[in-house]
């Protein structure tokens, strides 16, 4: 038995990627083939060294992840840029290459969708059978998760209550989704909007996205996965889909690996930009587990219903969305005056917990000074969140995008 990993000792870190064709960026339901390429045979995971590379639900999304936990964010950047460079090399004579963003803004899921069917397809099977998996919410979302490990119920009480306060302003940072079928949809995270609403066939799975005040093992295996379970009993009576991972709240409590995978990050244009938005989150949630700037007791006090609202807000405006709570402020430690925006209060968060050089950090200078990549893909389009560009003209941006990731740079207006 491998030993306890106790808070903030490790990390684990996982990034989905669409694989498109290289020559109109359409989406390339490939990653079967992908996948044989690096193992020479089909499977589900490939394991990579410091990475390994699985599949994910539609065929047209690759997932690279660490390989157990890792030390640190320390050196993720490099080596995913690397594993992007196997893929695009494997991925060359498919005619295919990965793609970056949340959301595909071109695909239409009804028509293009393909799902995995090899090894733990009957899982997919049960997912597409009871919600419909060709829509926006399932087959076109891709997404940065993030594994924070806890060590007993103590450890799992700071870490939820930290990790909750936080996740209402974490698109703020990480939205990358403000188009789909060829046009702003009004929200910068397109994709939290639909992903929000994907589950509402049984509604206990997603809940309101932020998760209810639980904070040790027993009340969350009471109030959040034995309703969860039941409710979706009728519909999967072979039990296949009763499993902690069956959750799809913004952050769900992995009991099964002693960690709380954070859900709710967009995918950015390159692993750099990725592991900059992972630093400053992974850092507040440190400040705040810590009692820097407020109790735990007070973290914990916080319901449901405000944080929820907040989120929603944030995920129409991003980084312009308006704090107005002085309350949700000094959680954070904000000095400032009321309202501020989002983009203010990570601003302050950086300045207080980032050390100088990962102030410097490019990714994190174009983020913090040009926001989050939904807004620079709209001001590189030259559009508003609801006038529609040209579906030429979308290619160009995100063949732009698609270099970016390649050389692992991070994408200016």
């Amino acid at each position: 038995m491998s030993p306890a990993i106790g808070l903030f000792e490790a990390v684990g870190v996982e990034l989905e990627y669409m694989i498109v064709r290289e020559d109109d960026l359409s989406v390339l339901p490939v990653a079967d083939e992908l996948l044989k390429a690096a193992a020479g045979e089909i499977v589900s995971e490939v394991d990579m060294g410091a990475l390994c590379w699985s599949n994910e639900l539609p065929l047209h999304v690759i997932e690279l992840k660490t390989n157990g936990p890792a030390p640190g964010l320390e050196g993720l950047a490099g080596a995913f840029a690397r594993d992007v460079a196997k893929m695009n090399a494997l991925l060359a004579p498919l005619g295919g290459r990965l793609m970056p963003g949340g959301a595909h803004p071109l695909m239409d899921p009804h028509r293009e969708t393909r799902l995995w069917d090899h090894e733990y397809s009957p899982v997919y099977q049960a997912y597409d059978r009871i919600f419909h998996c060709q829509g926006h919410g399932w087959s076109n979302l891709q997404s940065m998760h993030l594994n924070l490990p806890f060590c007993g119920d103590e450890q799992f009480g700071r870490l939820h209550a930290a990790i909750r306060l936080l996740l209402p302003i974490m698109p703020g940072l990480a939205a990358s989704t403000p188009l789909l079928d060829g046009r702003p949809t009004g929200f910068l995270d397109s994709r939290l909007e639909v992903y929000r609403r994907n589950s509402s066939r049984v509604p206990s799975v997603t809940g309101s996205v932020v998760p209810e005040a639980v904070f040790d093992r027993t009340a969350y295996q009471q109030l959040i996965l034995a309703p969860m379970y039941r409710d979706i009993a009728p519909l999967d009576p072979e039990g296949i889909l009763q499993q902690e991972w069956l959750n799809s709240r913004g952050a769900i409590a992995r009991f099964d690996r002693d960690a709380i995978e954070i859900r709710l990050l967009d995918i950015q244009e390159c692993p750099r930009a990725d592991m900059a938005v992972a630093a400053l989150i992974l850092e507040t949630v440190k400040a705040l587990a810590r009692e820097r700037f407020s109790g735990t007791r007070r973290q914990q006090a916080w319901p449901v219903e405000p944080l929820a609202a907040l989120l929603l807000e944030v995920i129409r405006e991003g980084d312009q969305a308006l704090v107005r709570d002085p309350a949700y402020a000094r959680e954070l430690g904000y000095p400032g005056s009321l309202p501020c925006t989002v983009a203010d209060i990570w601003a302050h968060l950086a300045q207080a917990l980032l050390p100088h050089e990962a102030r410097r950090d490019p990714a994190l200078t174009v983020l913090l000074e040009q926001g989050p990549l939904a807004r620079r893909l709209l001001r590189a389009l030259g559009v508003t969140t609801t006038s529609a560009p040209e579906a030429g003209a979308i290619r160009r941006v995100y063949r732009r995008l698609c270099e970016c990731l390649a050389h692992n740079e991070p994408f200016r207006a």
